[in-house]
């Protein structure tokens, strides 16, 4: 076959393939008790989303663990390659987990369920209130757990959560938080507003008070925390670890006090006034992808930690130390021996792929491109032999060689910067990898890019983006 015909038939037996990985994916996550559901398509080509079934935290990180392998295995067995990294392709979104969090008690009954009337359930105020502080008081540590090399690409990046920390609860709740705030003598609840389509036929829709912004990196829905900074490739252990403690730290605190108060209904209302005004600075129920959102939270006072670099620090800062020591969750030592453990992550995952590019650049892409403008050039002549005008041929060699100088210089200044940093340890070499490898891998990128846009498909010695992306 040939033409259309042989694309219909690649295409049908790529889309058999999926369709058999999906099945199969199932039947082996329920022999290992992993119930999952919905492995519907998502928005990027080839990219589909699981959603495994809630259970207890302990469990549900086992399971995450055994359901990325299982998918990684069975992808192979039907002749595909599993993707968790978080941003495997520039321009296209990339993928993550969200990370539904909730506190129940051991008789099932959920701390965060706000019942019809949430400005009456003092219960859902308190918790509400703890969170809030929870949140705002270590919103870098929060930040911290959901760092890995690949998520630096996908936080902010107009398709996930910015780097910024904040929390998103809906007009209904915002609104009982301002009044709370504001001391107003009743607490009224806002009436859910009306989606009004315009069609006659069609009822007004009743809008959920909770709405879902997608630009949030911590979203009540409902009944729970959405917490959607966590990295597709990362073990959700670490956030919910940091969810946890600072969850229980609050708990610890507000119980200390309630329990000595002479009046308790009266020390109630007044910690939670207290506490969601100190920190009513965390709600933020905007888009998050604006630069305004990023001038308004440094006005604010909230932490921007835009890189895993950035971040590792606030696992062995003061306040941390004594909050996990306290909290009996790790020990001052541990957290030390975590901070090294993630710049040497860091340092070696940046080493390997700016290596893997010097190797691809200088064995593949440019000896292809060397010989594709050797055929520009022959072209260029022969047409020209002929008396036939020969620019385009000109203005297209000329093009691709000022790319091919561009990419042989910033290769050759990325292979002396790779060099120095292995003299380098530790933060320091994590922080010469951020600093300076990376930005010298995108300069390569950026003509290379460009070059395979351009680049006879027959000369070009990878597959190309379009091939990756738009074949399955």
């Amino acid at each position: 076959p040939k033409g259309q015909e042989l694309d219909d038939q690649y295409f049908g037996v790529i889309r058999e393939r999926v369709g058999a990985f999906m099945k199969d994916l199932n039947v082996e996550l329920w022999k290992l008790g992993i119930p999952a559901t919905t492995q519907h398509n998502e928005v990027a080509p080839a990219q589909h989303e699981m959603a495994p079934i809630y259970s207890m935290c302990n469990l549900a990180v086992d399971q995450n663990q055994l359901a990325m392998e299982t998918m990684k295995r069975v992808a192979t067995r039907h002749g595909l390659v599993c993707l968790l990294h978080e941003k495997p392709y520039a321009g296209v979104n990339g993928s993550g987990k969200h990370n539904n969090w909730s506190i129940g008690t051991d008789t099932g009954e959920n701390l965060l369920d706000p019942g019809d009337t949430p400005n009456e359930n003092m219960q859902f105020l308190l918790v509400l209130s703890c969170i809030m502080r929870a949140v705002d008081r270590h919103a870098d540590l929060l930040r911290q757990s959901a760092s890995c090399v690949g998520n630096e690409h996908r936080l902010g990046a107009q398709e996930a959560p910015p780097a910024i920390i904040s929390i998103f609860l809906g007009d209904q709740l915002d609104d009982v938080v301002s009044q709370i705030v504001s001391n107003a003598d009743s607490i009224k609840l806002l009436t859910s507003s009306g989606l009004d389509t315009g069609v006659s036929t069609v009822p007004v829709i009743k809008k959920d008070a909770t709405d879902r912004n997608r630009t949030s990196p911590f979203a009540f829905t409902g009944n729970k925390f959405e917490f959607r900074m966590v990295p597709s490739s990362g073990c959700i252990a670490d956030a919910n670890t940091v969810l946890n403690t600072i969850a229980a730290e609050a708990f610890g605190a507000f119980a200390d006090e309630l329990e000595k108060a002479e009046d308790f209904e009266a020390a109630l209302h007044a910690l939670i006034r207290r506490e969601m005004t100190a920190h009513q600075r965390i709600i933020f129920n905007g888009n998050g992808y604006t630069d305004e959102w990023v001038a308004e939270a440094t006005r604010r006072g909230l932490p921007n930690l835009r890189s895993m670099v950035d971040a590792v620090p606030e696992l062995v800062k003061p306040a941390s130390v004594a909050l996990f020591a306290h909290q009996g969750v790790f020990t001052e030592k541990e957290l030390r021996a975590r901070a090294d453990v993630s710049y040497e992550l860091y340092a070696k995952t940046i080493n390997i792929e700016a290596l893997t590019m010097i190797d691809m650049a200088g064995k593949d892409i440019v000896p292809a491109v060397v010989r594709y403008t050797g055929e520009l050039a022959r072209a260029a002549r022969e047409v020209e032999s002929l008396g036939v005008d020969a620019s385009v041929q000109k203005e297209l060699l000329t093009r691709v060689n000022v790319l091919l100088r561009q990419a042989g210089d910033a290769l050759a200044d990325l292979r002396v910067k790779q060099e120095k940093a292995a003299a380098l340890t530790g933060a320091e070499q994590a922080r010469y990898a951020h600093d300076v490898i990376c930005p010298a891998m995108e300069v390569l990128r950026a003509p290379v890019d460009h070059l395979e846009m351009i680049v006879d498909g027959r000369l070009w010695p990878m597959p190309t983006y379009g091939d990756l992306l738009f074949n399955v």
